[in-house]
């Protein structure tokens, strides 16, 4: 059978760019609410600088909360407005184009897939050959992401509109992200330590938090599972290379399926890059039955997330309502707010 190379160009550099430009978002975002802790430490003594809303995105429990309480109150609630719409925004990636979210623009995942590419070379180095844990142990251990957000989701839609209100106006709640940067920056030698074993199981064990521990990717991994975009494998012209299971960074058998169901597949499309026959495997849409463009991924996936945060932005519901004077209230008393008491 002659092989014709795929006429779409690989997907790959535009996905790179786009996790590149992701991550220099939060670097972004991480430096403006620096200079907004700085302003705190300061005991507004100093200029106030204005909180960026793009640190809600790493609240998504906070999110989670506040979207189930607009659900059953029809309001807002004031303190995380953004990280709502970014949630959204997440939540409608995976129910079209699957776990996309995470291979795409998570600067976790972009962290994780580096640390793993590098683990890769490595083992290579070393053990001229790559680890691969053994399935009989990846399955129990895949559970404990869904286990960890079971918890969460289990103990958010439990609760009443009155508890979600009574949490979500708490002062933990309100400077839950300043909570989060205190712990980074006056991180204790136990969380190195815990970071450490994370780092080196990612090296050994590609993309060890994200496959086996990340709350989130559990979430939009089962989102995923309803989404109505598949990787497909035309069965007739496929000739069985191996290569699509051999680039998958989930370590699903891409070869041995006619339509790809898996929690796991972030719809990175190296798979599809790899695949050296003319739309042998391809992204379909399993309705219309048609095949969904490698550029559309790309630019669908920009421009859902940037209409959902835009529709927020544009709303007036992206920046909080918290004053810096209240900021500046519960900074002072930061040491003590824990959500066991607030």
């Amino acid at each position: 059978m002659k092989i014709d190379k795929n006429l779409e160009a690989p997907i790959q550099k535009y996905r790179s760019i786009i996790q590149i430009i992701f991550v220099l978002l939060v670097v972004w975002i991480g430096i403006d609410f620096h200079l907004f802790i700085k302003y705190l430490e300061s005991n507004g003594t100093t200029p106030f600088y204005e909180r960026p809303p793009g640190v809600d995105s790493f609240l998504p429990i906070s999110s989670l909360m506040s979207i189930y309480y607009w659900i059953l109150s029809g309001t807002l609630h004031h303190a995380h407005p953004a990280g709502v719409f970014i949630l959204i925004a997440v939540i409608t990636l995976s129910w079209i184009f699957g776990k996309s979210f995470c291979s795409w623009i998570c600067p976790i995942g972009t962290l994780s897939e580096y640390i793993s590419d590098f683990g890769d070379k490595v083992q290579k180095k070393l053990f001229k050959k790559i680890y691969k844990i053994p399935r009989w142990l990846d399955y129990p251990l895949r559970s404990l992401k869904y286990l960890i957000f079971g918890f969460f989701a289990y103990a958010i839609f439990t609760m009443s509109v009155a508890a979600l209100k009574e949490f979500l106006d708490g002062s933990y709640n309100i400077v839950s992200d300043v909570k989060m940067y205190s712990f980074f920056a006056d991180i204790s030698f136990f969380s190195i330590k815990v970071l450490t074993i994370l780092f080196v199981l990612s090296i050994f064990i590609r993309g060890f938090w994200c496959r086996y521990l990340c709350p989130y990717g559990a979430l939009v991994g089962i989102l995923s599972l309803l989404s109505f975009n598949k990787i497909k494998r035309n069965t007739d012209t496929c000739t069985n290379c191996g290569k699509c299971s051999l680039v998958c960074p989930s370590r699903i058998k891409v070869d041995k399926v006619q339509t790809v169901i898996s929690d796991e597949c972030t719809t990175c499309m190296a798979c599809v890059d790899v695949c050296p026959l003319n739309e042998t495997l391809q992204l379909q849409n399993v309705v219309t039955k048609r095949r969904v463009p490698k550029k559309i991924v790309a630019y669908g996936i920009i421009l859902i997330f940037l209409v959902i945060t835009g529709i927020g932005v544009l709303t007036g519901n992206w920046q909080n309502d918290i004053s810096h004077e209240e900021y500046l209230q519960h900074y002072q008393r930061l040491d003590r707010i824990d959500h066991l008491t607030e």
